[in-house]
């Protein structure tokens, strides 16, 4: 599915099952819902999440800042040749790295530094920093793409939130994990349980053709009337705190 396709569907989904439950909906359970929703494919560098966190622009400005700045090294530091060479060259290296290298390395960096500057954000720092970290470094529908994704990010949730309720966590673990089934709907599938290589796949839709929208349409539609019985009913309507 496409990322807007997975951020409407995992949202709406998850949103509707706690309503049903009879669990309180506050702006923290929408906001971890609708990011674990997109989650798993942060490990791709044109995913909807990494995309908008991190666009081209920021990219390609730092790649520019970069060169200027192994300029002015190799300039402004002639007193300690070679090394300024040297240095300058590593850092104009780095600038011509392909745009997925360079956003990792910017998503590791901003990692870093939110848990050991972030305090002030607790616990959120732990859990954004921690995520880029990890999804920097594994390749795409690996890690993110297991059951051992859906257990990492729920126990990183129930870790840093279960102070504030049960809810938070609960949330983004189905959120998650319906990100996962829905892509074991395509023809690549997911292997849910690595090393074994069993491959979890029900081939009904492809991305980009005919078929994977008219798949994609109707889980959108479902989604719509979910959503509309669970939250347009009196009982579950009085859970929405926002």
């Amino acid at each position: 599915m496409m990322g807007k396709t997975h951020l409407f569907v995992g949202t709406g989904v998850t949103l509707s099952v706690l309503a049903l439950a009879n669990e309180k909906i506050t702006l923290p359970v929408i906001a971890i819902t609708a990011v674990s929703a997109i989650l798993a494919d942060i490990d791709e560098p044109n995913a909807l999440l990494v995309s908008r966190a991190i666009p081209k622009q920021l990219i390609r400005l730092l790649q520019m800042l970069l060169i200027g700045l192994a300029l002015v090294v190799f300039f402004a530091g002639s007193l300690y040749a070679p090394w300024n060479t040297v240095l300058a060259i590593l850092l104009g290296s780095v600038s011509f790295m392909p745009t997925r290298t360079i956003r990792n390395i910017i998503m590791i960096l901003i990692g870093i530094t939110l848990i050991a500057y972030g305090n002030t954000f607790i616990p959120w720092n732990y859990i954004i920093g921690s995520i880029l970290i990890i999804c920097a470094i594994v390749p795409h529908r690996g890690l993110t793409h297991t059951i051992y994704g859906v257990i990492g990010w729920s126990i990183l949730l129930f870790c840093a939130t279960h102070t504030y309720g049960h809810t938070i966590w609960i949330a983004g673990g189905l959120s998650y994990l319906l990100h996962l089934l829905a892509d074991a709907l395509t023809n690549h599938g997911i292997r849910p349980l690595p090393p074994f290589k069993f491959r979890l796949k029900l081939p009904i839709m492809s991305t980009g053709t005919m078929k994977g929208s008219i798949v994609e349409s109707i889980c959108i539609g479902l989604t719509i009337i979910l959503v509309l019985f669970s939250f347009l009913s009196g009982v579950t309507l009085t859970n929405l705190k926002l």
